[in-house]
């Protein structure tokens, strides 16, 4: 049976008409129209549907949307705030570094997997500023990628640190 939930996505609170034990990733693409969390395997197996929930990578096919109440979910489209809040920027960039740099490495390529992997990218990086080539590879272990661009994409997380560093200083 349906209820009304209060959840906070991208820095905005929703009410949400959703039985507790929906998937959070069919209440953010169906009632919030979010299109960044992809449905991918539906087990929680792929990173497809990846989104952040307070800051920690969290699979949404399999998490009840019951979860997330008090807690604040980040998908694909708010990692710039994300971003801007983590590094007290005065706004957001139009792109989080990471996706930045995915662009320019043309990592992506069907987009089965790039929410995941963006996502989950932003969330090693945001704790280990400068990860080794180890780091990242244990890190993105999990997310699938169909079309093979593992190289591409280590490459683009590596990138997406340097910029994050010169950042900072």
């Amino acid at each position: 049976m349906a209820s009304e939930l209060k959840i906070r996505v991208n820095e905005r609170e929703w009410k949400v008409a959703a039985a507790p034990d929906t998937p959070l990733l069919y209440v953010l693409s169906n009632e919030l129209l979010l299109q960044g969390p992809r449905f991918g395997c539906g087990l929680a197996q792929c990173g497809s549907c990846s989104v952040l929930v307070n800051g920690v990578e969290t699979r949404s096919c399999v998490t009840p949307v019951s979860a997330v109440q008090g807690k604040s979910v980040t998908t694909l489209e708010g990692l710039p705030a994300w971003y801007a809040v983590q590094k007290k920027l005065p706004a957001a960039p139009a792109l989080h570094p990471v996706q930045q740099a995915m662009i320019d490495e043309q990592a992506v390529q069907c987009g089965y997997c790039f929410n995941g992997m963006i996502v989950k990218a932003s969330e090693l990086l945001s704790k280990v500023p400068q990860p080794t080539e180890a780091q990242i590879r244990s890190a993105m272990n999990g997310h699938l990628c169909r079309c093979g661009t593992y190289p591409r994409i280590l490459k683009a997380i590596q990138r997406a640190a340097q910029t994050m560093a010169a950042v900072a200083q």
